[in-house]
């Protein structure tokens, strides 16, 4: 299923064209790849120039350029045609001795250059073309030291060069009599015939299926989806790809189509923990397939632009209140088939953390209910969060040199967690309890009640009621009827803490400070003792502000009436999470009376 929609996708892909013009995936037997460097020879096969072929960054990278396809190096010396890096092209390795690299900046490396030299020879010499005859006669030539000789840069050293005759955008490997002998040599490998799993035709199978590239974490060569390499890994007598028949079209069409999608620049792929999520759709035209994804895309990862951000957004909300998806947004079809798949680095290999195969307007629905269910009032952010910035809420927070917290690092966010979560916003599925004790552990150290942890916490006690998990939904403003103890107590805590600030301003440390984590998990050992300290604020307060002082006592006497005669010993982890809730909606109550207190004496 994932690969026969991933060869789907690369027929779509092969069937456009980039901004340039070029199609945006190379055909069969070719490979984007990053050539750095373009030796230009002249006829006679002698170097005439090297040309650089950098992008336009501050840090310039090689560009991408289709290339005949890369030998799969799992052991030996196997080379390219018509391309490779230094050390099979011209012989020439950057040296890894850091104690001689002064003296000599590169090493040589015969071995692999002679193999290279070798099998162009070979497979050359019966060609009439000019310029395959003077990369034959470059080769017969050229010698390692001869790298230093002509003075070129050391920038060059283990980058892949592509050879062109004459000038930089003739190249070698685009001639026609090149890309006939590349097809004839596709077609001499000694493969066995057999059914191909994902097209169903008779066709010769891949052994070895390219390499995949880009996973987030993974090997810089890229690893497998499919790789059998180990007798305890095989049936039947069978040898790698033949115990999993995939013909070599159709290999390579999935793995073309994957490292396509893996490329950040293309914005189909999003890394969330450990995992590279890739997506893309599927639809009678491509117009609606690239709709589909422009918006997904946008949702999670929403727009700099405040204004199309809201646009977005809108159509999320508008679904959420029942409206049909093609009477909000014409251009998206909910008949549109979508896909997600999250692959993880696993050694050589590559693992699958998650498949989603949906109807783009089940995928709205499932994303329009997880904003939903984040809502809060007031609204606790400017721009909607992405999932990994709701992510970075469970991560830890380091305090530096002035004891106050840095900004929280990715590498600490939980990868389970983090899989666990995009699965339910995906598939509509529960929110992780993980994600609830985690958010309180993360409360617990560093004292952030922030609107995006009670967001979350909200999250996922409403989706497990909505679930039939949990008997009692959760409000999304304050709730002055609500009879829940946890949620009661949170209020009650917030007030207490309101007294103490309208009595004593600012302090070093509140009882928000101190007493936050265990009037959250233990009330029954720490409200008695803040209530007295209360009525000595309160007592204060009367002297200097009494209307203040009024508002608040009726404010703790409203909460302490619904409350039951005795403080309960210990809160469940669900208790806890609705105590923030509660602590942070009353909060939140006091801010937004003071900003209209202030709007009405203006």
């Amino acid at each position: 299923m994932i690969l026969a929609s991933l060869a789907r996708y690369y027929r779509r892909l092969a069937a456009e064209n980039d901004e340039m013009g070029n199609p945006k995936v190379p055909p069969y037997g070719f490979s984007e790849e990053k050539i750095g460097w373009i030796l230009v020879l002249d006829k006679e096969g002698c170097l005439k120039t090297v040309v650089p072929n950098l992008t336009a960054d501050k840090k310039p990278q090689p560009k991408l350029m289709s290339v005949p396809r890369p030998e799969k190096r799992t052991s030996g010396i196997k080379p390219n045609f018509l391309w490779d890096k230094t050390a099979y092209a011209l012989g020439v390795e950057a040296n890894k001795n850091k104690a001689e690299v002064k003296e000599n900046l590169f090493t040589p490396s015969e071995k692999t250059f002679d193999a290279f030299k070798q099998y162009h020879l070979d497979l050359l010499k019966n060609s009439e073309d000019e310029g395959l005859q003077a990369l034959c006669r470059f080769l017969q030539n050229w010698q390692p030291a001869h790298f230093a000789a002509e003075n070129l840069p050391a920038e060059m050293l283990d980058a892949n060069i592509a050879f062109s005759l004459e000038k930089p955008t003739a190249l070698i490997h685009k001639r026609e009599a090149a890309q006939t002998l590349w097809a004839d040599c596709l077609k001499s490998d000694e493969a066995l015939e057999g059914l191909c799993l994902i097209s169903g035709d008779t066709a010769p199978i891949a052994r070895l299926h390219p390499a995949i590239k880009g996973v987030f974490g993974g090997q810089s060569s890229g690893g497998s989806i499919i790789s059998f390499n180990k007798e305890a890994f095989t049936s039947f007598g069978k040898e790698q790809g033949a115990n999993a028949p995939v013909s070599e079209q159709s290999a390579f069409a999935y793995t073309t189509a994957l490292n396509y999608l893996l490329r950040r620049e293309n914005n189909h792929c999003l890394t969330i923990g450990d995992a590279s999520s890739v997506f893309w759709a599927e639809a009678d035209d491509s117009a609606t397939a690239q709709a589909a994804e422009g918006f997904f895309a946008h949702v999670f990862t929403p727009p700099d632009n405040e204004q199309e951000s809201a646009k977005v957004f809108n159509v999320l909300e508008q679904i959420s209140k029942g409206r049909p998806l093609q009477e909000i947004a014409p251009e998206l079809s909910p008949n549109t088939r979508f896909y997600i798949l999250g692959l993880a680095p696993n050694a050589a290999r590559i693992s699958v953390r998650f498949w989603l195969d949906t109807t783009f307007g089940q995928l709205a629905e499932n994303l329009a209910q997880h904003w939903q269910d984040l809502a809060l009032e007031p609204c606790a952010w400017k721009t909607p969060p992405s999932i990994f910035k709701l992510l970075l809420e469970t991560a830890i927070k380091f305090k530096n040199s002035e004891g106050r917290y840095e900004k929280p690092k990715a590498e600490t966010i939980s990868p389970v967690l983090a899989g666990e979560m995009t699965r339910a916003v995906i598939c509509g599925t529960p929110y992780p309890l993980s994600l609830l004790s985690q958010l309180i552990t993360r409360i617990r150290a560093d004292g952030d009640v922030n609107g995006l942890r009670v967001a979350m916490m909200k999250a996922v006690l409403q989706r497990r009621f909505r679930k039939g998990f949990i008997e009692e939904g959760v409000p999304m403003s304050l709730n002055n009827e609500s009879p829940n103890r946890a949620y009661l107590l949170g209020r009650l805590f917030a007030v207490l803490e309101r007294i103490q600030y309208q009595a004593l301003g600012e302090l070093n440390a509140s009882i928000a400070d101190r007493y936050y984590g265990s009037a959250s998990a233990v009330p029954f050992s720490v409200f008695p003792r803040l209530l007295s300290g209360a009525k000595h604020h309160l007592s204060r307060l009367r002297k200097d502000k009494a209307g203040m002082a009024v508002n608040l006592d009726k404010d703790l006497g409203e909460i302490i009436a619904k409350l039951p005669e005795t403080f309960p010993r210990h809160l469940s982890i669900d208790e806890q999470g609705r105590f923030a809730i509660g602590y942070y909606h009353q909060k939140q109550s006091y801010f937004a009376k003071k900003e209209t207190a202030e709007t009405i004496e203006n």
